[in-house]
């Protein structure tokens, strides 16, 4: 999830109880709860060590405790006051969990049995940014002082926010398990059809970051990748009117920008790979090689792509990653 979903709901942990097992426990679940974010420097080394060592060392259980105490220890050297260490390191605990925990709702997903495995894990049920988890975040965080600014007009007593922190996570709760259901149905749905006269090797929706009710259904077959940019779970389904793409027949420059560097880490990352093999605009005669993910963006306007160029001798001329 984006950070500022991440700080918001380190606030509402706070809210909910946490502040009181630990003094300055709100400060421990915000810096706890984007500590792991702090992988995202890795893209000062380029996107190729970034797609390797993002969401994942970081995120993993086995560094869980060491960035929690490592979260402690900050807090402890900035605000220079005397605290518990065992309840600081408690509370700082569950703000680093909430980190991938939520990361691994979304497509990008996380892997968490680094370094003894590189499987990540993704449940596919919301975007990276969800507008219906951020506005209810939001509502739970304003409201109580709205309703502190209309308790202190009547000379009423102020309440903590404790209730509606708890109300809000619990409708948080509800509307991921409401998400789970809609994206089964959607999986169900593409998993039952034909396309191009042959059952699909394997199907996946991916939310979209407005409309739980509506998803991005992609379908791979022997010899080509369909997808559904709009696969709505309330309007009769037709398989023949996705985007269609063929699978590129194999090639030598396929191969050998597959062992470069950036084709590795990317292949690595990818989840649901697409192929394209096109024309290059310069040098003449020369032939660019593609790999594009189809969980981000679409083939027409991708969010991360892989390109090799090669010249009509088959030489590779350049590589590299973008998004």
């Amino acid at each position: 999830m984006d950070n500022i979903t991440h700080t918001l709901t380190a606030v509402l942990l706070s809210r909910a109880g946490l502040n009181r097992v630990s003094p300055h426990a709100t400060v421990l679940l915000v810096l706890a709860a984007n500590a792991a974010d702090l992988d995202v420097a890795t893209l000062l080394a380029g996107p190729a060590a970034y797609l390797r060592y993002h969401r994942g060392p970081l995120h993993s259980l086995v560094s869980m405790p060491f960035l929690a105490l490592l979260v402690v220890a900050v807090a402890r050297l900035v605000l220079r006051k005397k605290f518990s260490w065992p309840r600081a390191y408690l509370v700082s605990l569950v703000g680093v969990a909430s980190n991938p925990l939520l990361d691994c709702l979304n497509p990008y997903g996380v892997r968490l049995l680094w370094p003894f495995s590189e499987q990540w894990f993704s449940a596919n049920l919301v975007s990276i940014f969800d507008a219906w988890i951020l506005l209810l975040l939001l509502l739970a965080l304003f409201t109580p002082w709205l309703l502190g600014l209309v308790s202190s007009e009547i000379g009423a007593k102020k309440g903590t926010g404790q209730g509606m922190a708890l109300f809000v996570l619990s409708l948080i709760t509800l509307y991921g398990f409401g998400r789970y259901v809609t994206h089964t149905r959607a999986v169900a749905v593409l998993d039952s059809r034909l396309y191009q006269g042959q059952a699909p090797l394997r199907v996946a929706a991916f939310p979209t970051p407005a409309n739980p009710f509506r998803w991005t259904g992609v379908v791979e077959g022997r010899d080509f990748m369909q997808i559904y940019p709009d696969l709505s779970l309330g309007e009769e389904f037709d398989p023949s009117q996705g985007d269609l793409f063929y699978k590129p027949d194999p090639r030598t420059e396929i191969e050998a920008a597959r062992v470069t560097d950036s084709f590795q880490a990317f292949l690595a990352f990818s989840q649901w790979p697409l192929w394209r093999v096109t024309p290059g605009s310069q040098p003449e005669q020369s032939t660019q090689v593609e790999v594009l993910d189809l969980r981000f963006g679409t083939p027409q306007n991708p969010h991360f792509v892989a390109t090799a160029l090669f010249d009509s001798s088959g030489r590779l001329l350049s590589s590299g990653i973008t998004f």
